[in-house]
């Protein structure tokens, strides 16, 4: 941080950024207002922040969310005349508008402390992120920069300026919050030009459709910055997670540029940056907020398909150089968990029935409350992926023997998956196989995805997985797609999910799908025992769209589509839990709110279109 910027800050850590009252603002009254298709904006008389904020970058006039959180308290002498802020009769801030554009402009006014420019939203009503590069410390971005509020637009900023850049979830309510910087005598003028944008793949035959609207608006969603780590993470007041990094790079791998000079890439990159330096995340041994002693399953693939990614999307060679000797081992740390070595990745704990997770025992993958362990479908998946992609890396470096082994590696995984986890009594792969050597088959939709996404299945195999899957989906009566798919068909028994209450945590089925029953079926189509969310679905969708079978994927992905369009895969409803996890018949059963996880699907979108050609 400069020392502009950290003088800045320092003076109004009290009085400029925390003196917010909290007081939710819905309404957009203001001295000054303005509305057009694109923006909705009012400006406080008391203080130099916006009483009013929303857009829509698809000009459609959605802008009734007003997610800010106002200030109340004045600061003495400031006067607002018209669109500038004035201090002791001096200009510090002025704003203008027009159709899709805003602008903040300070100049240096001497002998008065000019206060930040304040952009805070309670992230309850919108988990709004700021997508840039920040600098090493002190929580302050860069220009250029995007805003991107889920649901609602897109706004790309530009000029000359830092944005002190915050979110808390643990404050009540929740925030994010911007500090755009004033003007100082080392830089007498400030501007901030923040303009309304789509940014998507560009793809025809999507702009005039309304079907796609949702996809236009929300394929950002997924790309949520943390500003106290300076990563990629659940949501920008949420949990970085390692399990999670390869999603971000799935869809950045399509992403046009942000701005002149800065890509989705670049926070990909800065985020495995932080892993690679030795930061380590939910779901990693050591890792934040991970209290379980073993790293996950999924954790490591993830990390390697994030970095190949990165790399073969970008085509950065010289990163891929710098950092291929850790890459590598990331690769080998991963297939030293083969214990047995018949070449599945295990995990230390057992799956065993009964042998429950805890809060600080978690399972093997992402889905923490289930107890996946020992040999994991899912995490064996995603390994051979990453196998096969450091192979190609390892080929393209010219590094042989790294090459062979990991080409090897996936060899030998590839031929014993099907094997393993194909239950004969089913005709679906099983989700785990647990160290006594049962198979543990809930109808798992993502796992029977993943593995045909990835090639792990033939054709012929994988055609009569999915007639399978869908005739059980028909049996058990899931159709309302636009709330997504369910992890699973068939209730997680009790001795297969987490153990809350052992540790004094009561709370009923209902709520996050902790069953008191044995069978599991009370605590089924809640949470992760069931219920539907957009995690994950796109391995089902895609691997129909795989083996030609459109139909089947459109009739999954198009109602999905509709509720992306409406906003439903984030937010709270009147239950007050969140629409990330719903049960069957709509209700919501999350708490983030925000899971960025939900908007992995929107590559489906690609095969979509693919197939109609």
């Amino acid at each position: 941080m400069n020392n502009r910027a950290r003088s800045t800050v320092k003076r109004f850590s009290l009085s400029g950024l925390l003196l917010l009252s909290m007081a939710t603002g819905q309404g957009f009254a203001g001295a000054a207002e303005f509305r057009s298709n694109y923006l909705s904006l009012g400006l406080s008389d008391k203080v130099p922040v916006f009483s009013g904020f929303s857009v829509d970058s698809l000009g459609k006039g959605k802008l009734d969310n007003n997610p800010i959180l106002k200030d109340e308290k004045a600061i003495a002498g400031l006067q607002l005349d018209g669109q500038t802020y004035k201090l002791k009769g001096q200009s510090v801030w002025s704003v203008t508008w027009n159709e899709r554009e805003l602008t903040l402009k300070s100049d240096f006014a001497k002998g008065v402390e000019t206060p930040p420019f304040m952009l805070t939203f309670n992230q309850k009503l919108n988990h709004a992120t700021l997508l840039g590069l920040m600098e090493p410390e002190g929580q302050i971005m860069n220009l250029p920069c995007v805003l991107h509020l889920p649901d609602m637009g897109t706004l790309r900023i530009t000029g000359k300026g830092k944005i002190h850049y915050t979110a808390n979830r643990d404050k009540k309510p929740a925030f994010v919050r911007l500090a755009f910087l004033p003007a100082s005598e080392d830089q007498s003028h400030v501007e901030y030009k923040l303009e309304a944008v789509t940014i998507h793949p560009k793809l025809p035959g999507i702009e005039n459709n309304p079907l796609y609207d949702g996809f236009r608006r929300d394929w950002l969603n997924i790309f949520q910055l943390q500003p106290e780590l300076r990563m990629l993470a659940n949501n920008s007041a949420s949990d970085i997670c390692s399990m999670c990094v390869f999603e971000y790079a799935d869809l950045a791998m399509h992403t046009p540029p942000l701005a002149d000079g800065l890509t989705v890439n670049d926070l990909v990159r800065t985020t495995l940056d932080r892993y690679l330096s030795g930061v380590k995340a939910y779901g990693q041994a050591g890792g934040w907020k991970w209290k379980t002693p073993w790293t996950t399953s999924d954790s490591l693939p993830s990390l390697v398909i994030a970095a190949c990614n990165y790399i073969n999307s970008s085509g950065d060679l010289k990163w891929a150089g710098a950092n291929r000797d850790k890459l590598y081992a990331w690769g080998r740390e991963m297939f030293a968990t083969d214990k047995n070595g018949n070449g599945l990745i295990e995990y230390p704990g057992t799956g065993n029935l009964g042998d429950r997770p805890l809060p600080a025992r978690r399972p093997g993958n992402w889905w923490d409350t289930i107890n996946f362990g020992h040999e994991d479908a899912y995490a064996n998946a995603l390994a051979y992926h990453a196998a096969t992609q450091l192979a190609d890396l390892a080929r393209q470096l010219k590094n042989t023997e790294e090459a062979t082994y990991f080409a090897e590696r996936a060899a030998k995984l590839r031929a014993v998956y099907v094997p393993t986890y194909l239950n004969p009594e089913t005709g679906l792969l099983a989700g785990w196989k647990s160290a006594d050597g049962q198979l543990h088959d809930y109808a798992f939709t993502f796992v029977q995805g993943a593995a045909i996404t990835y090639g792990l299945v033939d054709d012929k195999t994988a055609n009569r997985i999915m007639d399978k899957l869908l005739a059980k989906m028909a049996q058990v009566g899931y159709t309302n797609f636009s709330l997504g798919l369910p992890g699973n068909l068939v209730p997680i028994r009790k001795g297969d999910y987490v153990d809350h209450r052992s540790v004094g945590w009561k709370s009923p089925p209902t709520a996050f799908g902790e069953p008191y029953l044995e069978d599991g079926s009370d605590g089924f189509q809640y949470y992760e025992n069931g219920g539907a969310t957009g995690c994950w679905a796109y391995y089902t969708i895609h691997a129909l769209f795989k083996l030609g079978r459109k139909e089947d994927a459109r009739r999954i992905l198009h109602p999905m589509l509709e509720g992306f369009a409406q906003g439903m895969f984030q937010g709270f409803d009147q239950s007050g839990m969140s629409r990330d996890w719903r049960d069957w018949k709509g209700g919501g059963h999350g708490y983030e709110g925000l899971l960025v996880d939900n908007y992995h699907v929107l590559l489906a979108v690609l095969d979509d279109l693919k197939a109609l050609k």
